[in-house]
């Protein structure tokens, strides 16, 4: 593996301007959930040049490409990327800002698709040492519900050859380029979406005792659903209550006759994320009731926590520690965000790690999903080729 080692070092290197066309082409023409057609034909293009067999137009948009290698093994592994930008209009003014107002790769997604186009490029070249044969996933619609991952299961893509296990890569900008973060067990937290609409009785503002107020009924509301996190949610398991959207088409005069309610609910416990669902709708429709209003709500329910296999995660933990060195492997710790690479890591063992993009003196320090949010691009040499020493290197550990 030592002389391996150092090919795929030199590879990646040698390929670090193809990794920087690809993330800026693809970072120019962005294109949101359920649209990602011509980014689709971008990789599918790629993928043709590479000599890498492939197959288009899984659960939508998605595709989904085989690596066989010529070494004996039987095993599978995968490795997974996500497609679709983020209705954010771009703020930064770099040379090749998204060409499409309104739509930006703001969460790395850009970034990912190199780094797996990057890596099987590599892994195709080397597939004398697999041992075995390594699935590269390009999936659609991570950013909105149910997600693609769903679809491409239920298509099979974990299956014809059975996937093993399966490596997701994703950026994150607090560590540095270079850098690498992953966790052991429970890592991301799962994810619903929550729709409260308050029913009143609106008029002029300063006949409040002709009124039935769903504004101050709303307000209500959300205070008494702080509860649910503060005084009966378990302090050992992480709970987040938050709402984000509040509306109510009224003026300084006048009080309408409805508003709206959005927020979101994560955490790491199914028990206890049903019952979260139970008691918002039982707290905002008694305090709404109690206010003489009513009110509706609708809980979308979203993905599932995102759990990391620990055998195999400690064997990647070695892989990267091994090609990297120690020093750029860092321990994170849970997130609260959220990831549909989780209805994966239900079927397969699986381990969803992060790559670092940051670099304070080029300024790249902005967060995921902002309209300044950047990367390094030193960070797509250690991504690609990291991604295919974690393949080789898992696929022989599986052999054993």
């Amino acid at each position: 593996m030592k002389e391996l080692k150092a090919k795929i070092h030199q590879a990646a290197a040698a390929y670090h301007q193809e990794l920087i066309n690809i993330r800026r082409e693809l970072h120019r023409h962005p294109e949101l959930s359920k649209q990602e057609k011509n980014t689709a034909a971008f990789i599918a293009s790629r993928l043709k040049e590479y000599g890498i067999s492939f197959k288009s137009g899984v659960a939508g948009n998605g595709i989904v490409a085989l690596i066989q290698g010529e070494a004996p093994g039987n095993h599978c592994v995968a490795l997974r990327t996500d497609m679709d930008a983020l209705p954010v209009h771009e703020a930064s003014d770099v040379p090749f800002k998204s060409v499409n107002p309104g739509v930006m790769h703001a969460c790395g997604h850009d970034v990912h698709m190199a780094c797996l186009l990057g890596a099987g490029n590599i892994l195709q070249q080397y597939r004398k040492d697999l041992r075995g044969s390594v699935k590269l996933i390009f999936q659609p619609s991570e950013e909105v519900f149910p997600g693609g991952a769903i679809g491409m299961i239920k298509e099979g893509v974990l299956e014809n050859p059975r996937v093993d296990a399966i490596i997701g890569q994703h950026v994150i900008p607090t560590l540095h380029a270079g850098e690498v973060g992953m966790k052991e067990g429970k890592y991301m937290a799962s994810t619903d979406e929550v729709y409260i609409t308050v029913h009143g009785k609106g008029g002029h503002a300063a006949t409040p005792e002709m009124v039935i107020d769903p504004i101050l009924m709303a307000s209500h509301i959300v205070v008494a659903l702080q509860q649910i996190v503060s005084r009966n949610a378990n302090p050992a398991t992480p709970t987040v209550l938050s709402f984000g959207r509040i509306m109510g088409e009224g003026r300084t005069n006048i009080i309408p006759d409805t508003v709206s309610l959005e927020g979101t609910i994560r955490t790491f416990d199914e028990a206890w994320r049903a019952e979260i669902h139970r008691r918002i709708v039982e707290i905002a429709q008694s305090v709404a009731e109690g206010m003489k209003g009513t009110c509706e709500v609708n809980i979308v329910k979203g993905y599932p926590y995102l759990e990391n296999n620990p055998e195999v995660t400690a064997k990647i933990r070695s892989a990267a520690i091994d090609y990297l060195g120690e020093d750029h492997v860092i321990a994170l710790e849970q997130r609260m965000t959220a990831e549909d690479f989780a209805y994966f890591a239900r079927q397969v063992p699986a381990c969803f790690y992060r790559l670092g993009i940051r670099n304070e003196a080029k300024g790249i320090v902005h967060n995921l999903h902002t309209s300044r949010f950047d990367v390094d691009e030193e960070s797509l040499v250690t991504g690609a080729g990291t991604l295919a020493y974690l393949a080789i290197s898992l696929l022989n550990d599986l052999k054993r």
